[in-house]
């Protein structure tokens, strides 16, 4: 068991130790706030020592954030927004110079855009897209308008070396030499600093028992809170190395980076019944990560228009028998070898979850304590609907239709992105294609390409993206014929591409293999970035 702080230090010395750091300097304060014991510790030593300064030496900002990913847990959520509110309220009352932040993702990258409207799989360990959309990102962008605005900042953090072995190196690797501050991992000019690194958890709670909560809560109702979940905290993700903590009281009600949203479990049955509709709707995302539904709900092809192949060698992953190299179906249990990635979720499964998701909504509604309770914004309609209309050639504007098909109520775009084209239109399209056997959708999305650049002056780019939809995948991957025919096309070429190295000089091109000088960021060939990201197998 690790000692107390309070064996080797007094509450005395915490807090003349924030005063030191606060009067050292006039860099800006950020204070990372998740409503949990280790933020809400951390906000309550800061606000207690510096209420005994002077108010003339008040001078510098103290910005407390939190990152509200619109997926939250709906008590915590609640929670953290009334907790804002009156730090917010009592600070201006007592002349403390600290103002509440409440982040949020950007439309863009909220978690239903993301998942509905592009198709992205629901998170997983290896593929954990939505911790840095939904949380890093909201921090990063508040952090480097400060440091924009002041040249440097201090964040103060809620971590404790007692949390794990990781958290206390990675404390350590940043320390500066003869200083209470940290080098922040990612950020130049913005330094880290953690007045409860010493703490233990039981250091924490014994605090926040003992000393009244300075902006008017009661710290046993936060204390019941991880009782009622059997929960851990979420704390300000400030990186990827941070743990996932859907399954604790204050993630996301969607994760599915766990096996089981315990959290969700323990209040249902502590009487919370209506929290069975997130557990339902968490449930049939977790179902969709099954390898055996991936024909059901996922693509045959990537968001690039491509199909890649998943599998290397000749080792069967069902029964391990290792294959002749040119076996394309395991000798041993027929299971074929040859396989794609998957790719987006099917535009059938995305407004099937829609619904569910609305309906799911007009329950929670009715049973939880929160009438107004919402699980996707109308914001998040409107640009779910977009992307569906100049990405899936969705002219009968579908998400509107199932939104008016649960509510009842009529939601209509503000901005037209394909003039008077709709459902008749879309009909008479797809019948056109038919007929001529060309693809509705390579169709639609060179109409896309064409309107997007209506009245610009230079139309050099409108041929590129031409040229890049021309080059994706158009033949049926629903045929197995034809799916099989892609896969061995891609693993002759795989093989031939594997008879050339690149020199230390090149740099391959993941989607056409073009052998690109290395410090080119564009494929000159298909004019494909060069510097994104991996793409992950369960990715995009």
């Amino acid at each position: 068991m690790s000692e107390s702080i309070f064996e080797k230090r007094s509450l005395t010395d915490v807090h003349d130790e924030i005063r030191k750091v606060y009067l050292s300097d006039n860099r800006p304060w950020i204070i990372g706030f998740s409503g949990g014991k280790d933020s809400t510790c951390l906000v309550q030593l800061v606000w207690n020592a510096l209420s005994e300064l002077p108010k003339e030496n008040l001078q510098k900002k103290i910005y407390v954030i939190s990152s509200d990913t619109l997926v939250e847990s709906p008590q915590i959520s609640e929670r953290i927004i009334g907790s804002l509110d009156k730090i917010e309220k009592i600070a201006k009352e007592t002349r403390l110079p600290i103002s509440t932040n409440l982040l949020r993702p950007k439309l863009s990258d909220t978690f239903w855009v993301r998942l509905l409207g592009l198709g992205y799989p629901a998170p997983t360990p290896m593929f954990r897209w939505c911790t840095d959309m939904l949380k890093i990102a909201n921090a990063d962008r508040f952090i480097q308008e400060k440091v924009s605005e002041y040249g440097e900042a201090i964040v103060l953090l809620g971590m404790r070396k007692t949390e794990s072995i990781s958290r206390h190196q990675t404390m350590n690797l940043y320390r500066i030499k003869s200083s209470l501050l940290s080098r922040h991992s990612k950020f130049p000019q913005t330094y880290v600093y953690t007045p409860l690194e010493d703490f233990t958890a039981e250091d924490v709670w014994n605090f926040l028992l003992q000393n009244k909560n300075p902006w008017g809560e009661e710290n046993r109702d936060l204390l019941a809170l991880y009782q009622d979940a059997n929960a851990s905290e979420c704390p300000l993700v400030v990186d990827t190395s941070t743990p996932s903590c859907g399954g604790g009281r204050f993630g996301c009600w969607t994760c599915t980076v766990v096996d089981k949203q315990n959290y969700l479990t323990n209040l249902i049955e502590n009487g919370e019944e209506w929290m069975e509709v997130l557990a339902d709707l968490r449930e049939d995302l977790k179902k969709t990560q099954d390898q055996e539904q991936w024909e059901e709900v996922r693509e045959e092809k990537r968001r690039t228009g491509r199909v890649e192949l998943k599998t290397r060698g000749s080792k069967c992953k069902k029964c391990s028998f290792v294959n002749g190299n040119s076996a394309k179906i395991c000798e041993k249990c027929s299971e074929p070898l040859l396989k794609y990635t998957p790719g987006p979720y099917t535009m059938k499964f995305r407004k099937e979850y829609l619904e569910k998701l609305l309906l799911g909504q007009i329950r929670v509604r009715k049973e939880s304590p929160d009438p107004n309770m919402t699980l996707i914004l109308e914001e998040e309609i409107h640009e779910i609907q977009r992307i569906w209309r100049m990405e899936q050639g969705d002219w009968q504007n579908s998400a509107y239709q199932i939104y008016e098909k649960v509510t009842g109520k009529k939601l209509e775009s503000i901005k037209d992105d394909m003039g008077g084209f709709g459902k008749t239109e879309q009909e008479l399209l797809e019948q056109s294609c038919t007929n001529h056997n060309v693809s509705f959708q390579l169709v639609s999305n060179l109409l896309n390409a064409e309107f997007k650049t209506q009245g610009a002056t230079r139309h050099s780019k409108v041929f590129g993206k031409i040229k890049q939809e021309l080059q994706k995948e158009w033949r049926d991957t629903k045929n197995n014929e034809e799916l099989n025919e892609i896969l061995e096309e891609l693993s002759e070429k795989r093989k031939e591409e594997e008879k050339v190295k690149p020199t230390p000089k090149q740099k391959r091109c993941a989607c056409c293999s073009f052998m690109n000088d290395k410090s080119a960021e564009f494929c000159k060939k298909c004019s494909e970035s060069l510097t994104g990201p991996p793409k992950n197998e369960d990715g995009m």
